[in-house]
Parts: C-alpha cells; structure tokens; sequence
C-alpha cells in the first residue's frame, strides 16, 4: 500500500488538473499547509492482482484497484469501473473527486474510487461474475458499510453490484445490502438510482439557465454520450423540460438534426440495435469530435474523461457547459473556456445525482425501510437545487466561475471536518 500522490510528475491529465484545482482553492482559502497536505493525499490504496479462471480453463491476471481518499467526513463512497485504461493515477483523481462531489452537495461521506484494467467486452457473463467476486474478496479488508461504500461506475452495473454484495455478505455471514449501492432493488437497491446521475445533470442544467434568463424549453441541447448518464439526461430534458436534443453520440459516433432529435424513435432503434452507427432515420451522423463543436445552448459531456482540451476549447459554441462526465474538461482547457464567457457547470456538482441516490440508498438499507420513486426524485431534486443555489450564491459574492466556487465550497467543508476532527493541531 502506498499513500503519497505525486503532485508535479503526474502523467494523468484528470490528476494533473484535480490537483491544481485544489491548490488553487488553498490558496484562496489561505488554508493551513498542514490540513492542505492531508487533503492533497490519499489516506489508503490497494494494488491488486485479480485471478480468475476463463471459460475455457486457462489462467488470466488482471491489475485492480482500490483509492480511498478521505474519511473525514464519513464512510469513503466512491464507484467501481472496469476499463483496460484504469490505473492508479485515474483512481486517485477519481477519489479526490468523490470527496470533493460528497462535500459539494454535503453528503456525510468521503471520497473512494476503485477499478480494474480490463476490457468487459472481451469477457463472458460467467468470467465477469468470477472477476467481480475475486476483486471482492482481495479487496473485502477496506470495506464495509461504516468504512467504505463501492457503487457502480464505467462498463459496471447493478448485477456487478449484486455480486459484489453478495460476496462481501458471505464473508460476513449475515445479508449486508449497506456494503454497496446501485443494487437491483429487490436486494435493497433504491427505486430511482438508475436515472439518478442523469436527472442530476438534466437538474443542474434547467438552474443554470434559469440563472443565464434563459427557458429549457426550446434550448437546443448537445449531449455527449448516450450511456446511463445521457440517455436519461437527453430524454429528462426533452420529455419534462421541453428541451430540443440537437445531437447525441456514444463510441460509434454522434447522430445531429438542427430542428430536434426524434428521441423515442432513436431509443427504440438502440434498444434493438445498442449503437447509434447503423441508425437510418432522420439525422446526420457526425463525429464526437465535431459533436462537441456544434452551436447550442448547452453542451453535456457526459462520455469519458478529457474531452474538452486546449486544443478544442476555443471551437466550443456551445453556452453553457453541464458536465455529466467526470473530469471531461482538462485544466488548460477550463482556463480558454472562462476567457471566451461559457459557463461551466462542474462535474462535482453537475453529476452528483448519483452519489445523492446512493447515499439515499444507504439510508434506506441502514433502516430496512424503503422509498417509492416519486419521493426519490422529489429528495433528490431538492438536494440538486439547493447545492446549485449555494454554489450560485457563492460564485456572485466571490465573483468566482462556477467551477472555482464548487470547489470552493467543497474543500472547505473538508477542511473545516479535518481541523475539527483534530487530525492536526493548529
């Protein structure tokens, strides 16, 4: 195990930019150096190599991952992703994050991240199940339900979590539906999480325009990504919003009608079909590239990681940017994005709909009491708009972007927790 994150050598961009972003709130905070040291690391990794037998016999490793960043203000809470980029810069960053999304929007909990590098595509159903208990079992001594709280993530879902529960459950000799979230909601998961991070962002993006004068209805939308987080992001927006979803995209590429996507006509086509490449109806297919440069009234980028780069940010037209991804804007990018006057919805507090249901899931298993969905959404929707007004609020007063002020916020309330806590003395 190790704990010390490299702040100048860093390779990753998503680290590179996150720890800028917290140096530049310490410095605006005038924060301690003692507390700003702790919060520039992690308090616990583990490196892991999963095993797991092939349907055919042989062997296979595979590199996992598990980053806890910070317990100052709780259990660590933080989802699990299977991707054959991960490693254990992108997981540290991702920690960070969740800590700082958690305080954004006030959650009682920390920040963790974990993942393992590998391709799921390539795997059968059966291997998946073996890998997902394996990497439990290898990881189960940092967990648990008062400690450290996985959820689903990139390319893993309410079956990879159901899994996860169940093996850690088997360890414990007892049902423990607390140990994760984003579970089926016959084993405790809650009614709504699926679209939790997508309403989050559809949420996020009515307030900001209602804070730029402007209506959703007939704002001309671009998302980016038409996985969980933007399906339900694009068809929230148009469906209760009166929003016009002008272009979406996954990996195969993006679909743009000026007037308007036909949205139930493309989500019947990709429930048969799952991509968008072989769709014939009426819209031009486009790149992701050129998605991004579309003219719109908001752009979601809501696919991976360091989209929005310095060498595309001065090709945006969009007005508004609303974050759906996390980490899809890099740092240099942020800086052209605030010159040119778009407004930028951060990641921490755009997409935080998805931790908020996950902590509402918690509560739920704690209590063995569970909620209808309407009461879900309505919790959830208050949570999202009063994080937005603080966060407003404290942009206009500060004279700050939006993004600065979020972190602002966030890496207070941690801060304030540390010193607190008496995890240094002053």
């Amino acid at each position: 195990m190790s704990t010390t994150i490299p702040t100048e050598e860093t390779q990753n961009p998503m680290l590179a930019t996150t720890l800028a972003l917290f140096d530049t709130a310490f410095e605006r905070l005038e924060l301690d150096e003692g507390i700003a040291e702790i919060m520039r690391q992690t308090e616990l990794e583990m490196t892991v190599t999963v095993p797991i037998a092939t349907d055919d016999g042989r062997i296979v490793t595979f590199r996992g991952y598990r980053v806890q960043h910070s317990s100052a203000r709780g259990p660590s809470k933080g989802g699990i992703r299977y991707h054959p980029d991960v490693n254990i810069e992108e997981v540290r960053a991702l920690a960070m994050l969740m800590t700082l999304k958690c305080a954004a929007v006030n959650l009682p909990f920390g920040g963790a991240k974990g993942g393992i590098s590998v391709d799921p595509s390539q795997l059968s159903m059966h291997e998946l199940e073996r890998l997902t208990r394996r990497f439990a079992k290898m990881i189960a001594p940092i967990l648990g339900g008062k400690r450290d709280i996985p959820a689903p993530d990139m390319n893993t879902n309410e079956q990879t979590m159901a899994w996860l529960m169940d093996e850690l459950s088997s360890h414990r000799g007892y049902f423990s539906p607390e140990i994760t979230t984003g579970k089926p909601v016959i084993l405790g998961g809650s009614k709504g999480r699926t679209e939790a991070t997508g309403r989050g962002v559809a949420i996020a993006t009515v307030e900001m325009l209602h804070k730029l004068g402007m209506s959703p209805e007939g704002a001309k939308v671009v998302v980016q990504g038409y996985g969980n987080v933007g399906f339900y992001a694009a068809n929230i927006l148009h469906d209760e919003y009166g929003a016009q979803i002008i272009a979406i995209s996954d990996v195969t590429g993006g679909l743009y009608n000026a007037n308007g996507l036909d949205l139930p006509e493309i989500n019947a086509h990709v429930k048969r079909a799952r991509v968008l490449e072989s769709y014939n109806g009426d819209a031009e297919h486009i790149t992701n590239a050129e998605l991004l440069e579309l003219p719109c009234d908001v752009l979601a980028p809501c696919a991976i990681e360091n989209q929005i780069t310095e060498h595309n940010a001065d090709k945006i037209r969009a007005r508004v940017i609303v974050e759906g991804a996390n980490g899809p804007t890099t740092f240099e990018a942020d800086q052209i994005l605030q010159e040119r006057g778009i407004t930028v919805v951060p990641d921490i507090l755009a997409n935080a709909g998805g931790v908020i249901v996950s902590y509402f899931e918690w509560v739920q298993d704690l209590q063995f009491y569970f909620w209808e969905v309407e009461e879900v959404r309505e919790k959830l929707s208050r949570r999202m708009r009063s994080s937005f007004a603080h966060a407003y609020e404290a942009a206009q007063e500060r004279e700050l972007d939006m993004r600065s002020a979020v972190y602002l916020l966030a890496v207070d309330r941690v801060a304030q927790a540390i010193q607190k806590r008496g995890f240094v003395t002053l």
